[in-house]
This record gives C-alpha cells, sequence and structure tokens, in this order.
C-alpha cells in the first residue's frame, strides 16, 4: 500500500473528521469564553473590588525604569522586563470559567446517558415454539383431571 493511500484512508477516517470537527467547535467556543470574562465577568469583579481594578494592566517593573514610565504599552515599547501578572489572572479565569462548562456540559450528557439506558428495553419477542407450548401447557391445565 503507498503511503497515498493510508494518508488518505487516515484522513477520511470518522474519528479524524470528528477530531476536526471538535477542533473547530472548541476555538469558537473558546472565544466565546474569552469574551465572557473579558466583557461580563471582569467588570463584575472589578465592580465587587471597588472600581478601578483591570487586571490586563498590573504588572511589576523588573528593570530599570529610567524614563519612569508608566504603562504596560510604554513599557514594553521602551523594552522594560515586565511582569504581567494581570494577564495570568485573565487567562486563569478564562481557564477556569471553560473548565467548569466542559464540566456541566459532561455531567449533562452523563446525565441523558444514564436516562436513555435506564429506559427499559422492549421485551423481546417471543420465539413461535415457546409460544405454542404456553398454549398447550394453558389448554391442560382446564382439562378437568379424571
Amino acid at each position: 500500500m503507498s503511503i497515498m493511500q493510508e494518508f488518505r484512508e487516515f484522513a477520511v477516517k470518522g474519528n479524524m473528521i470528528d477530531l476536526a470537527v471538535g477542533v473547530i467547535i472548541g476555538g469558537a467556543f473558546g472565544k466565546i469564553v474569552d469574551s465572557l470574562v473579558k466583557d461580563l465577568i471582569m467588570p463584575l469583579i472589578t465592580l465587587i473590588t471597588g472600581g478601578g481594578v483591570d487586571f490586563s494592566q498590573k504588572f511589576i517593573v523588573l528593570g530599570d525604569n529610567p524614563n519612569q514610565l508608566q504603562s504596560l504599552d510604554e513599557l514594553t515599547k521602551a523594552g522594560i522586563n515586565v511582569l504581567t501578572y494581570g494577564n495570568f489572572i485573565t487567562i486563569l479565569i478564562n481557564f477556569l470559567i471553560l473548565a467548569w462548562v466542559v464540566f456541566l456540559m459532561v455531567k449533562l450528557l452523563n446525565r441523558m446517558r444514564r436516562t436513555q439506558e435506564a429506559q427499559p428495553a422492549e421485551p423481546a419477542a417471543t420465539p413461535e415454539d415457546i409460544a405454542l407450548l404456553r398454549e398447550i401447557r394453558d389448554e391442560l391445565k382446564k382439562r378437568p383431571e379424571h
């Protein structure tokens, strides 16, 4: 079998296509979670913490700052070493929310599976010979004994 045939078999297998769809949906879902964190949750956290909190602008200057620059953009452009822990906090919050949502989705799917499995399956049809034997038994029970 040639390499091209092997690759074609690999590429068109159902699992590969399912994986590709999962990655695409996951990427789009990640953007939704990013927006959820930036546009909804972070403003609420800022409100709860008393306002004025923007995690993306939290940093520590690790080098000399001769011009006493104050903004992250200015420090970055000047090439000054900066520890941007606020960005890490935002990404950590994104991850925790994403993990929570995935957990809830898996929990829901598992519950649906259990419900579906718990439904009794229709009993298998009685084979014709067994049904006939039962009829004979029932008729014999109806006969009076001598």
